[in-house]
């Protein structure tokens, strides 16, 4: 039997989700033939709204659908304090946490020689700027703990050496290897709570 040309298109487009194979990129586009159309609109929609709403807040390069997050937004916080992320994914683990009251900032990425990826193609100077703009007293660095994160740490500790700024790392609880993407909240907790000075 010959395929039908729009499930196999729809199929190849749930491909490009991370982490859906082509099992399961097909059920799913199975499983839209039987959606009614009101909401099959919802998540046309829904798709759109993501793409035109959502943009990275310029100052700290967490998502956002104001001007600004309303993380940085927030007088509540402890602006005195900042959470260096590689990506801004990594909020939301802190978030659920519960445990922190300071501000974020996502770096979009890790040093990585390998990848091309240099200092300036990361948010290094916005976050330089940050630092004597809002008086940041401490930087948490909480960067991925693999080879990448931990040289993008290192890089970071030896550029803020001559500013007058405590500098932490997060402790281990999380593995070296391991990604913040998918750690739970009570090791997000135990790691803000026992990190490490590194300047």
């Amino acid at each position: 039997m010959k395929e039908l040309s729009s499930i196999v298109k729809l199929t190849d487009s749930f491909k490009n989700f991370s982490s859906v194979g082509s099992k399961t990129a097909e059920r799913m586009a199975f499983n839209v033939l039987s959606m009614d159309d009101k909401t099959v609109d919802e998540l046309i929609q829904n798709i759109k709204d993501v793409k035109e709403k959502i943009h990275p807040c310029p100052i700290c390069g967490l998502l956002s659908e104001g001007s600004i997050c309303p993380i940085c937004n927030d007088e509540h916080r402890d602006h005195s304090t900042c959470i260096v992320l590689s990506s801004y994914k990594d909020v939301y683990n802190f978030e659920k946490s519960n445990t922190y009251r300071g501000t974020y900032h996502s770096l979009n990425g890790d040093l990585s020689s390998l990848k091309g990826i240099r200092p300036e193609d990361l948010r290094i100077k916005e976050l330089l700027e940050r630092i004597d703009k809002e008086n940041i007293k401490e930087i948490i660095i909480a960067t991925n703990p693999t080879i990448e994160g931990e040289t993008t740490a290192l890089y970071l500790a030896k550029l803020l050496e001559d500013k007058n700024i405590k500098v932490t790392r997060l402790a281990y609880g999380i593995p070296m290897g391991g990604n913040l993407e998918y750690a739970d909240e009570l090791t997000i907790q135990k790691a803000i709570e026992g990190r490490t000075t590194l300047k």
